[in-house]
């Protein structure tokens, strides 16, 4: 079924990068799906099991059988390509361009190239755009970032696990033992590399593409996870908003990581949802797909999708949840504080914790006898049972008003809703948010309602007990809170491996002190949320 040829294209700073080549039976001209990693082609056909997260490429014989070409670049450094790996480099980038226009000029392909792909291949879609090869005809990043600081190594500003584990245990070993092929060793150690660069320096300027993202004007379906909002969901937002061009948003419900994964390699969703993309704008067929919805988003808690002509949805508003003193009678924590949406009333209402704490084990997680417990030395905030369902569908913001007897500090926050006694199920993560106290400086012309966006230069160290406002940015949200279930804002100044596999944060040993979170008349920290 159709055939597989590998070949060598030369870069214009001479060196040479390797594409593998999948080609319809029969001879023609087609158009082109072009996929780009440092996963290797030689890895493409490992057996589907959701164990291989970097499996990411779609189902490339079923693509081929449409009559599509699909072309995968190993990129420079990595699998057959020569040079040395760069992460998203501006010559990375540029390798893109020359790829895609060395495909178009092809006597097989159409002369149309569209990008392909989940994850580094959602991200690096969002990169060849911004370069603007004359071929690259359209895009549909799945689970993709734009900002790599951000999104990938530095959530909030604090140093994310998930780079070591990502370059140390995926990008390095599947290139030293791959499924076929010769061995390929990467010296290069990203991330100690990353670690040299915490704050938005010259090293993360030269891979940024949100600037460049207002001038793309090709057709763009952007497609994001819900599950995966600790590293993509912000990017397939952010990089659909910017773009100029036809643009679509979906936001689908799988429900972690590895479902995410099967979601992509499963031919009905690319039958269902991205073929018809793809025939559109690379086969030129009228199918009527620009006239589905601009946004479609999975509204957890329902079981369906919704459709919009805007996100946030067009009506939607703003609902507050103030923090609040005494006790909810919710949970076992440190405060079992209140979560209302009146605000306080009290002169000097405040919440105080001293870290590290005795019992924290795994990550800000208690560890006794009796095992694991997530709540019981953090902080929480918990509203009474709901007396209507709540729709949350939009950027989130948690507003806190902070003092430290330390010079800096984080601030973890999770938004769970938790079900009625005696309704059954867990409680349920709606949304989550990071931030570095020092990194709390916004960037005014892309921040918005509930929608901070930080700058991430120039860190700002706090004055031990001087009372800062910290608007921390939670991810979008879609989910519907049932009548007589409760909000509750989780706190604390880390994570963990319990609490969040894969994405979790280090907790280093220079976070030693007391913070206090004010709530009081003059201080309103409080829970900004989007309803409809």
């Amino acid at each position: 079924m159709g055939t597989t040829t590998d070949h060598r294209v030369r870069t214009s700073d001479g060196v040479e990068l390797a594409v593998r080549v999948h080609l319809p039976d029969g001879g023609g001209r087609f158009p082109a799906l072009f996929g780009v990693s440092p996963y290797r082609f030689d890895n493409d056909f490992v057996p589907e099991t959701k164990m291989f997260l970097w499996r990411e490429t779609g189902p490339i014989n079923w693509y081929v059988e449409q009559g599509y070409a699909y072309v995968r670049l190993d990129v420079r450094g990595s699998g057959r390509s020569d040079g040395d790996y760069e992460f998203f480099s501006p010559r990375e980038r540029r390798d893109y361009y020359e790829v895609i226009e060395w495909i178009a000029a092809q006597s097989w392909c159409s002369g149309k190239v569209g990008g392909i792909g989940e994850s580094y291949y959602g991200t690096a879609q969002w990169y060849m755009a911004a370069e603007r090869p004359p071929h690259l005809a359209c895009i549909a990043p799945y689970d993709g970032h734009i900002d790599i600081y951000n999104g990938w190594a530095y959530t909030g500003g604090i140093p994310c696990d998930f780079m070591s584990l990502w370059w140390n245990g995926t990008v390095r070993p599947i290139n030293r033992d791959p499924a076929e092929g010769p061995p390929r060793h990467i010296p290069r150690d990203l991330s100690h590399d990353i670690g040299l660069h915490p704050t938005f320096d010259e090293f993360w300027e030269s891979r940024a593409i949100a600037p460049l993202l207002p001038r793309v004007d090709i057709p763009v379906f952007s497609i994001g996870v819900w599950a995966k909002l600790d590293l993509h969901l912000g990017g397939n937002i952010l990089g659909w908003k910017a773009v100029r061009g036809p643009k679509w948003l979906m936001i689908t419900g799988a429900p972690n990581a590895f479902e995410a994964c099967a979601e992509f390699e499963a031919t009905p969703f690319h039958r269902d949802i991205l073929l018809p993309f793809y025939d559109r704008f690379l086969k030129g067929i009228d199918n009527d797909f620009e006239r589905r919805p601009p946004v479609e988003v999975f509204v957890r808690n329902t079981g369906k999708m919704a459709s919009f002509d805007a996100w946030p949805p067009q009506g939607a508003r703003e609902v507050a949840y103030h923090l609040r003193e005494g006790k909810a009678d919710a949970v076992h924590s440190l405060n079992d504080g209140r979560l209302d949406v009146a605000p306080s009333s009290e002169p000097d209402a405040a919440t105080s914790y001293d870290y590290p704490r005795e019992n924290w084990a795994i990550g800000v997680v208690k560890l006794d006898e009796r095992g694991p417990d997530a709540l019981a030395e953090i902080l929480t905030f918990t509203s009474p049972p709901l007396e209507e369902p709540l729709t949350i569908a939009g950027p989130c913001e948690l507003v806190l008003f902070l003092s430290s007897t330390a010079r800096d500090t984080d601030v973890i926050a999770r938004l769970t809703e938790v079900p009625a006694s005696g309704a059954g199920g867990r409680p349920s993560v709606v949304t989550k948010g990071w931030l570095r106290a020092s990194h709390r400086a916004l960037d005014p012309a892309l921040s918005g309602p509930r929608e901070p966006i930080l700058v991430n230069r120039d860190p700002r160290k706090l004055t031990p007990g001087e009372i800062v406002e910290l608007r921390v940015p939670l991810m979008h949200a879609a989910q519907t809170v049932a009548r007589g279930s409760r909000l509750r804002i989780e706190i604390a100044n880390g994570d963990s491996l319990f609490t969040d596999p894969i994405f979790s944060h280090t907790y280093t040993p220079n976070k030693i002190g007391r913070d206090t979170i004010h709530h009081s008349a003059a201080h309103p920290s409080r829970l900004l949320l989007t309803v409809i």
